[in-house]
């Protein structure tokens, strides 16, 4: 959507106070001081810079890694006003930018009709965040520059350092983030990619580019390249580029009313998963969906069903398609620009304009119909597999009601071999997932009783990325995880009416709401710290991410920590993690000459040790499992877990350099 106005100047920048909040409390505002919200900094840069391409003004984003640790975002946009702002006479229009929170020209004024910066607060967030700042602005003939220091402090008041070549416009801002506030100040070049990719894909023919400048950089000198004629289409094609797609060319379709337009781009593949839809608002990923979801979910539903009606896939006898049978295999993005979006916090994690919901209908109802009538080979292929879903589904709900059936003979439904906890707080209670009967057993004497459960499971779990949901249901492994989750899965996954607690003490700011059903507060992979215990992880990872993402995406599941190596020091035993924490060690201890024992795994431990080193709150370390992009996520589990060799063989030498961040 372009933006015709002219104007764009200090009057357009309009204020909603303090940087010092920011230092003192930075996870209200990037959501937290780890690697997510070391990139946090640089999103928010680029987002800005992604504003003025949605307005019509910028055509070029280039993100580069700096030698020395700090991050460059150019554009060529219209630059940020340097005139006198008229609420601050004594400030320019820039300064108050990078030191005011909420000061934007996303706020009323006329700068952006179409913006997803909706709170105003992002590079002041990344000046205060940071030990330096320097901007530089090329606007009206004049390149200006304004450089910072730690916490916004002004070292560089804004002047004319010279004229701009060519009249060209434009924003640069480097900033370097401070050691102090964050856990680690390294980026990773690769979690940035994939950002820079998506949004690339969301802004149809916008180049993005990016290099790595640093020592141990991705290609030097070398651009990374993103642009994209043909926008969400494009997007679709790559999510689904390691399945088998029913067909050849990807749908799509758009609609605009007034200030608002739609566009959707879809296409069916052969796998079994219904969560492979996706959708965005402004370019905010919209992880918990919203109305624009809603709107197609609904009209998606209604046109595929009266398309196998009226050609006779569906006889009058027959039952309707659910929506979880028509969505099996598909892949599809719905992204919505709008003039007054209304998230749900700052996360913006669902779209609240309930006319945006009507509008994706429409759009679905009247576009998709004739999308069908006009590819009727591509439709058949549709209808045909959608009914072969629907019979899926039929045998599931079977194999689900014995099941049911079963466990109400056995007694209370759970397990027989969980080893559940006593507290009835379902916020204090965690399930240990232990892979193994003799771990499982070592996990059972370590455990607290009172607040640990220990589900022991057998070998390696069924790849559910591969099968149909009623052989699934049929694997004892994964009905054992079903039953003491105690929330379903699938399109069932904690559906049901009822009040979760008031306070959820286990799910951090900006993760999903409670959740009523779910048994316990944290869901703990605990497997060996060897290539089969990272394989078994994996599979549990697939399994939840695709049967129970309600789960992931509320901050639920942990993955524990056990150690690979211990050895000697004086009278004391010291436990490492991995080779990564064995070569630390050594570095910071070279005349160690103590030998290294490798643990065999967790069945060897006994339960003192694996307390002491795994299992105690007091000391252990767990891991997050989390999903900010989940597109990303969808495509980085169909590569790894799906049939697709090739893809996973190069997704893996992608990122082999920095495997041991990797973050699912």
């Amino acid at each position: 959507m372009t933006d015709t106005s002219e104007t764009y100047g200090a009057e357009d920048i309009t204020i909603l106070e303090g940087l010092d909040a920011v230092r003192t409390r930075p996870g209200m505002y990037i959501g937290s001081t780890s690697v997510t919200g070391l990139h946090h900094l640089v999103y928010e840069v680029v987002d800005n810079a992604v504003d003025e391409a949605m307005a019509g003004y910028c055509t070029t984003i280039e993100v580069t890694l700096l030698a020395d640790g700090g991050c460059e975002v150019r554009d060529d946009g219209r630059g940020i006003p340097v005139d006198p702002h008229p609420q601050y006479p004594d400030m320019s229009a820039v300064a108050v930018v990078l030191t005011l929170l909420h000061a934007g020209g996303k706020f009323g004024g006329n700068g952006y009709k179409v913006s997803g910066g909706l709170h105003g607060v992002g590079v002041s967030v990344v000046n205060a965040l940071s030990t330096k700042l320097e901007v530089e602005i090329e606007r009206d003939g004049l390149r200006h520059t304004m450089a910072f220091a730690a916490g916004g402090q002004i070292v560089e008041n804004l002047r004319v350092a010279g004229s701009s070549p060519n009249g060209s416009t434009g924003t640069t801002v480097r900033f370097w983030p401070d050691e102090t506030i964050f856990d680690d100040v390294r980026f990773r070049a690769q979690a940035l990619l994939e950002r820079l990719q998506m949004m690339a894909f969301l802004n149809r023919n916008l180049e993005i580019k990016f290099r790595d400048l640093r020592v141990d950089g991705t290609g030097g000198n070398d651009w990374t390249v993103y642009c994209y004629q043909n926008g969400i289409s494009d997007f679709v094609g790559e999510v689904n580029s390691s399945k088998t797609a029913l067909f050849d060319e990807v749908g799509f379709f758009f609609q605009e009313e007034e200030d608002s337009e739609v566009e959707v781009a879809f296409q069916w593949n052969t796998g079994y998963n219904t969560d492979g839809l996706h959708s965005f608002a402004n370019g905010i990923n919209t992880v918990e969906g919203g109305m624009h979801e809603e709107g197609f979910r609904k009209g998606l539903t209604r046109v595929v069903n009266e398309y196998c009606r009226a050609k006779g896939y569906l006889k009058e006898k027959d039952d309707n398609l659910a929506g979880e049978d028509i969505r099996e295999g598909l892949t599809a993005i719905v992204s919505v620009r709008l003039r007054d979006p209304q998230f749900e916090g700052q996360t913006k994690s669902k779209l609240g304009n309930t006319s945006m919901r009507s509008l994706v209908e429409r759009a679905t109802n009247e576009k998709l119909a004739e999308w069908l009538e006009e590819n009727p080979a591509d439709a058949r292929a549709i209808a045909a597999k959608c009914l072969q879903a629907q019979k899926a589904r039929l045998a599931a709900r079977q194999a689900r009601d014995a099941t049911r059936r079963k466990s109400a003979l056995d007694g209370a439904g759970l397990p027989g071999k969980l080893v559940d906890c006593t507290s009835t707080d379902r916020d204090e209670c965690e399930l240990f997932i232990v892979e193994g009967n003799s771990a499982g057993g070592s996990a059972k004497d370590a455990r607290d009783p009172k607040t640990m459960a220990i589900l022991p499971i057998r070998g390696k779990i069924l790849n559910v990325e591969r099968v149909q949901i009623d052989r699934m249901l049929r694997n004892t492994e994964i009905q054992a995880l079903v039953a003491a989750i105690g929330a379903g899965f699938g399109d069932e996954f904690d559906n049901a009416e009822g009040n979760a607690s008031a306070q959820d003490k286990t799910v951090p700011d900006g993760y999903s709401k409670p959740m009523s059903r779910v048994r316990y507060g944290k869901v703990i992979l605990l497997a060996d710290a060897d290539v089969d215990g990272s394989h078994i992880r994996t599979l549990l990872l697939t399994f939840f991410y695709r049967q129970m993402r309600k789960l992931v995406e509320g901050g639920r599941v942990y993955i524990a920590q056990p150690p690979l190596y211990s050895t000697e020091v004086g009278r004391s035993k010291i436990y490492l993690k991995d080779d990564h924490a064995k070569d630390a060690f050594l570095a910071k201890t070279p005349k160690h000459s103590a030998d290294f024992q490798r643990l065999k795994g967790l069945g060897e431990m006994d339960s003192d040790e694996l307390w002491s080193t795994t299992m105690d709150p007091a000391c252990r370390t767990l891991l997050r499992v989390s999903v900010e992009q989940a597109a990303i996520a969808d495509e980085v589990f169909s590569k790894l877990m799906g049939e697709d060799v090739q893809s996973r063989k190069r997704f893996i030498q992608t990122n082999a350099k920095d495997v041991r961040f990797l973050d699912i």
